[in-house]
């Protein structure tokens, strides 16, 4: 009597070991070795050699002509902007975020109105009853669109149904930790059950050219449940991200095989569910008419996109003796300490005895090491109580030796500034635009740039 072969993997890099442990050998993560139902060995599979038995596939030419994949607008230009221009058929796409964030809204609104165009749409809720989606369609006024809705968690039961009639185009599972396969042993959640229950959908998707959205929860630290190969068998993985207190939302690719990583789609939280912006640099600028301290404008990229975003810092002086705190909300805290070590060291500015408070207005995160500069000119003005022209943005990289450094897409980031109706840039002198409206001020050094600022 053969038995099963017990084994534990390693939740966050697939290792696999017969005995558990507390920590991984591999990655050294702690309490993620979890047990997984192995296949059956017997000794005539133990010894049996690969190299006979199996079938001839065909090998083709790096070099052989193919088609681009075809792909089919979603109807939201957000949604299509980060996919890379709509979902391609026979594609998986794992989309993830906090829970109550607008994930199943979303795919709720796409699916409707990928279904009002023409195409046969399934829609399948593992965590919803069929009554409770269509309820949130007629709150959204999507109740007329002709999507097919069904609750299930049985991953046979599913693509029984579905390989019945001609397959749909779209199929939206929501969502993947709810899903089950008989094949394995198991509760639904289980790092074997979502592996199985994924394998068996995508597989579903490239057989029958179905578009197959999987809707992922998250843990605490906002990383994908479940095993982290799950990310790796699908095609594309999308990140819903945003805060709860403010009302926008920013969708961004982590992978795309059939497309980049560098766009985001923004969307704003309403009523009537999710809306498109258009301008998202709206969002993110506070609306005034005379310049406070400690303020700046940046405008950040993100892929082809540039967001004007508002950088606010506070700078408060401490008796002597007490301990100095750094905080930051929405920007690197090793960044902001690189900035005040390089406007000590290179500038003739303390900081040592203030307390630094750091803030990205309206919740957004920047990650482009652009804004630098404008990080700097925010600290500035904040200890010489100095603001800033408010018809001025900043940008720039910032060297550990002080010089200021030029950056990727500096007309992108002028032409977005010129919209707004801002009229002077502050950014490295080897930037130069011919074409832009506004008065460009170039600054080699980040003492330069400090000198300016003091009006010296």
């Amino acid at each position: 009597m053969a038995k099963p072969q017990k084994r534990y993997v390693c939740q966050s890099c697939g290792s696999v070991s017969p005995r558990w442990a507390g920590q991984c050998g591999d990655c050294s993560e702690w309490n993620t070795m979890v047990e997984d139902a192995g296949a059956t060995v017997t000794p005539f599979q133990a010894k049996h050699n690969l190299i006979g038995g199996g079938r001839s596939i065909q090998l083709v030419g790096l070099d052989a002509e193919i088609t681009l994949p075809e792909r089919m607008a979603s109807g939201i230009a957000e949604l299509d902007r980060a996919l890379g221009g709509g979902f391609v058929e026979g594609s998986a796409t794992l989309i993830g975020g906090d829970p109550g964030i607008g994930k199943s809204t979303l795919l709720l609104q796409a699916a409707a109105k990928m279904a009002i165009a023409g195409l046969p749409v399934a829609y399948v809720s593992g965590e919803e009853a069929a009554d409770q989606v269509r309820l949130r369609a007629r709150r959204l006024g999507l109740g007329n669109a002709p999507v097919m809705l069904a609750a299930a968690t049985s991953v046979r039961d599913i693509l029984t149904t579905l390989s019945q009639a001609t397959p749909p185009a779209l199929l939206v599972i929501d969502s993947i930790q709810t899903m089950h396969s008989d094949l394995i042993e198991g509760a639904p959640g289980t790092v074997s059950q979502v592996r199985a229950s994924a394998q068996e959908l995508i597989r579903f998707a490239k057989e029958r050219g179905t578009a197959v959205v999987l809707v992922g929860h998250v843990t605490k630290d906002g990383s994908i449940a479940g095993p982290r190969v799950l990310e790796h068998m699908v095609d594309t993985v999308l990140s819903f991200e945003g805060e709860r207190s403010h009302q926008y939302r920013i969708l961004r690719a982590i992978k795309n095989r059939f497309g980049g990583t560098d766009e985001i789609g923004v969307f704003a939280m309403v009523a009537e569910g999710l809306t498109e912006i258009a301008n998202p640099s709206a969002l993110f600028l506070t609306q005034r008419e005379e310049g406070v301290t400690g303020t700046t404008v940046f405008p950040a990229l993100e892929g082809t996109r540039p967001v004007l975003v508002e950088i606010q810092a506070l700078v408060v002086r401490l008796a002597s003796g007490a301990t100095p705190r750094r905080a930051v909300v929405g920007w690197d805290s090793g960044r902001l300490a690189m900035v005040l070590a390089v406007l000590e060291a290179r500038c003739g500015l303390s900081f040592s005895a203030c307390e630094v408070y750091l803030n990205i207005a309206g919740g957004y995160r920047v990650q482009d090491p652009a804004a630098d500069l404008a990080v700097a000119a925010a600290l500035v003005s904040a200890l010489s109580e100095r603001p800033v022209p408010v018809d001025a943005v900043a940008f720039g990289e910032i060297a550990l030796s002080g010089e200021i450094r030029t950056v990727a897409h500096s007309a992108l980031r002028l032409k977005e500034a010129g919209k707004l109706g801002f009229e002077r840039a502050l950014l490295p002198s080897a930037v130069t635009d011919e074409k832009s409206s506004l008065k460009l001020t170039g600054f080699r050094t980040l003492g330069a740039f400090v000198e300016h600022m003091l009006g010296k």
